[in-house]
């Protein structure tokens, strides 16, 4: 499968391809990455506030937390879960960009933090360690000034309170060290986030830029597949539907859009039995599946699987072959050499058949001649007749290109033709019964073209496929195929019918498995069907018999 066989790419809608690629090398994180980290730190800031909330009223006296101003200590720690909710609600809408929001929630930290402290005792109570996470995944988000610069506000927010509890005699000089220590720690934290941040925004955009490769790989390849010429369906292990090109749809004649998810069994049968049979018999190397009727009426299609996969059962890809172009390729190629041949014969065979044929008549009528070897100029001239038979059979093959194609009704020239076949083959007495699903049906056929297709189709029903005792059981049945909607006309009679050996056969030029027969009165019927974008089926009826059926060309594509 390669991808001449589709429209070019440049043919494409671009917007499908048309996506921006992130660069790898660029500074700063993502969006989506900063987006993630915002939210993360706060659910973070929600979580803190709810457990020093908690922490508070759960301990008991003293408290472990806000023991010094415990009044201050609950205002700021619930105007601090409110900042958090409130943030939460921002970020859940993406309003406004993440920088002025995890400048401002930054902020908010420090000062919460700060004051927190301060209600709680000053550096001793271990609160300002939290400014080391909040800094620090802030810092990932942030240029590198940026996070230096909010790195000495946290600083300076740690020393100031120091200070302001040194000044209450809360504390001593002592902690300045353990209020420097953490300070020096913050600032730290921050720098060491900016290598980490470059690396992680490399890997972040790396693999956006691989997501995106890959669905532009993935476009690419359900363009490819739905504009390719040949037919695919991808199926599960389950037999239903993965994938189905459009190609594929309009043989199956079902939605390319409805298609996924659906069992095979719910859209072809033929089909289905044909997966059945391959699962089967999967350890075969190849396996000839028999064609069968495209939803048209008219196309047959073969189809060939290959698994996906080394689970058993496989999914698998089918392709549906439309054995009826093949046909028609090798058709004409027997027509090109029986059209090399077709001079000749008119000139190089016709001319002696009927001196010989002259030349039985003349000594048939000699009266020297016993009874007894007069049989064999009947044999003479019976078989010259059926040889000039067939030199006029493939002369009409000439007739193939020269079309000119009416739209007919029917039901009028089906009365017609039936008193002239009847008529013409001295059928005294007997009647052609005709049934119509629409009395006004209209199609589109060359009109002498059709009378040859229906006279070979008809004659071949009374010579071979009377009933029993030679009654008369031929008829004709007009309507509209379900799946399709094309007129369809078929020739229908009472015989044994034709045998399963010869079913694939018996459109194949000169074959014939009768001692008498051309073998190429239904090749030619379907040829002339095929040049006025009909075609020409065999089924066999339910009840015994034959029904041949001539499916004309879509009415809806007629052309004036």
């Amino acid at each position: 499968m390669t991808a001449d066989r589709a429209e070019p790419v440049d043919a494409m809608d671009r917007d499908t391809l048309n996506v921006d690629k992130p660069d790898p090398s660029a500074s700063g994180p993502t969006p989506e990455l900063a987006w993630r980290v915002v939210s993360l730190l706060n659910i973070y800031r929600v979580f803190v506030a709810l457990a020093l909330i908690a922490l508070f009223f759960v301990t008991a006296e003293p408290p472990v937390i806000g023991a010094q101003q415990p009044q201050l200590f609950v205002w700021v720690a619930a105007a601090y879960l409110l900042c958090g909710l409130v943030s939460w609600w921002f970020i859940s809408r993406r309003a406004p960009h993440y920088r002025p929001q995890i400048v401002v929630q930054l902020a908010i930290d420090i000062v919460a933090i700060a004051f927190l402290m301060h209600a709680s005792g000053g550096i001793g109570s271990g609160l300002g360690n939290l400014l080391i996470i909040s800094v620090g995944a802030a810092s990932l988000t942030m240029a590198a000034r940026t996070a230096v610069t909010f790195a000495a506000m946290a600083t300076l927010a740690v020393l100031f309170e120091q200070a302001l509890s040194q000044f209450e005699g809360v504390t001593s000089a002592a902690d300045y060290t353990a209020a420097g220590v953490l300070g020096a720690i913050i600032f730290v934290i921050s720098l060491a986030a900016q290598p980490l941040a470059r690396r992680i925004a490399e890997s972040e955009a790396l693999a956006e830029q691989r997501g995106v490769d890959l669905a532009n790989l993935a476009e690419l390849n359900e363009y490819i597949v739905q504009h390719l010429r040949e037919s695919i369906v991808v199926i599960d292990q389950s037999d239903r539907v993965r994938l189905m090109n459009a190609s594929a749809a309009k043989h199956l004649g079902v939605n390319t859009e409805s298609a996924s998810g659906r069992h095979l069994l719910e859209m072809s049968r033929d089909l289905y039995e044909s997966t059945t049979d391959w699962r089967r018999h999967a350890a075969e190397v190849q396996i000839n599946f028999s064609p069968f009727t495209a939803a048209d009426g008219a196309t047959l299609i073969t189809p060939h699987f290959a698994p996906l996969g080394q689970s058993t059962p496989a999914a698998a890809l089918i392709f549906l072959e439309d054995a009826t172009q093949l046909s028609e390729r090798i058709q004409q190629a027997k027509l090109a050499a029986l059209g090399r041949l077709s001079a000749s014969i008119a000139h190089e065979i016709r001319n002696p058949v009927g001196a010989i044929s002259h030349a039985g008549q003349l000594l048939a009528e000699s009266p020297s001649i016993p009874s007894d070897e007069r049989k064999l100029t009947d044999i003479i001239h019976k078989q010259s007749r059926r040889v000039n038979t067939i030199i006029e059979n493939v002369l009409q093959l000439s007739r193939r290109d020269n079309t000119r194609p009416q739209q007919i009704v029917l039901r009028e020239w089906l009365t017609d033709f039936a008193a002239e076949f009847l008529a013409g083959n001295q059928l005294t007495g007997a009647v052609i019964p005709i049934t119509h699903e629409d009395e006004g049906l209209t199609v589109r056929f060359d009109p002498s073209h059709l009378h040859q297709v229906l006279w070979n189709l008809c004659e071949n029903a009374v010579r071979y496929a009377s009933g029993v005792d030679g009654e008369f059981t031929l008829s004709l049945h007009s309507g509209k195929l379900s799946t399709s909607g094309r007129p369809f006309l078929e020739v229908l009679d009472r015989g044994k019918g034709i045998d399963d050996e010869f079913v694939d056969r018996i459109f194949e030029p000169f074959f014939t498995a009768t001692h008498d027969g051309t073998g190429l009165g239904l090749f030619i019927s379907r040829e002339l069907c095929d040049c006025n974008n009909a075609g020409l089926r065999y089924l066999r009826r339910n009840d015994g018999g034959s029904r041949f059926q001539i499916i004309f060309a879509d009415p809806t594509r007629w052309t004036v």
